[in-house]
Formats: C-alpha cells, sequence, structure tokens
C-alpha cells in the first residue's frame, strides 16, 4: 500500500460511471478511492456538477492512471442490433438492455 499524498484525477458522471472506471484502474493495479458516491439521494436538490463522483489515485500512480483514463474517453464504440431481440443497443453495453442476451 502506497502513502502519499491522494491526488484527485477524474469526475465521473454517476456512481455506475464511477465504479465501471474504478474497476478498469483497479485491474490495472492503480489502487482508487470514490468521493461524492453517496450524494445522488440529493438528486434535485443539489447542482448536477455537485453529485459527480471523484476518482482519486495515490500520488505515484498518477501519471499510469491519467494515461488509462485517455484511453478509456478516447475510445469509441460501435452499436450493435440484438440477435435475439432485433433491440438497437449503444456499443458499451454487453447484454441487450431489452432481452439480457449477450452482445454477438
Amino acid at each position: 500500500m502506497m502513502s502519499g499524498p491522494w491526488i484527485k484525477v477524474y469526475d465521473a458522471a454517476n456512481n455506475l460511471e464511477a465504479h465501471s472506471i474504478k474497476g478498469m484502474l483497479e485491474s490495472e493495479r492503480i489502487e482508487v478511492q470514490l468521493s461524492g458516491e453517496n450524494l445522488s439521494a440529493a438528486t434535485g436538490e443539489l447542482p448536477t456538477d455537485v453529485l459527480q463522483v471523484g476518482l482519486w489515485v495515490q500520488e505515484e500512480q498518477v501519471s499510469s492512471a491519467r494515461q488509462q483514463l485517455e484511453r478509456y474517453e478516447n475510445t469509441t464504440y460501435n452499436g450493435w442490433k440484438c440477435h435475439h431481440c432485433a433491440e438497437y443497443n449503444e456499443g458499451q453495453f454487453e447484454i441487450c438492455w431489452q432481452c439480457g442476451h449477450d452482445k454477438p
């Protein structure tokens, strides 16, 4: 475990994105802490930019984290049509949101 200061490297739009990115970074052995994930209970009472979830990493891992985040932000996902129910799904989804079948 590292002991340097924690640096905020990203503001995720919501808890789902934050946890997805956290998992991505942790798979690269980058330790991550989240801040603000419990503020979603105040939706409607706080400005939306306050509801973002911050991702923080140790100072020694900032460079590695930013490289992974740049790759994440520059990735394009092609949409796909489910072979089971013919529903169109956005590319980042691995299962059909309509019927739950896997992406072909």
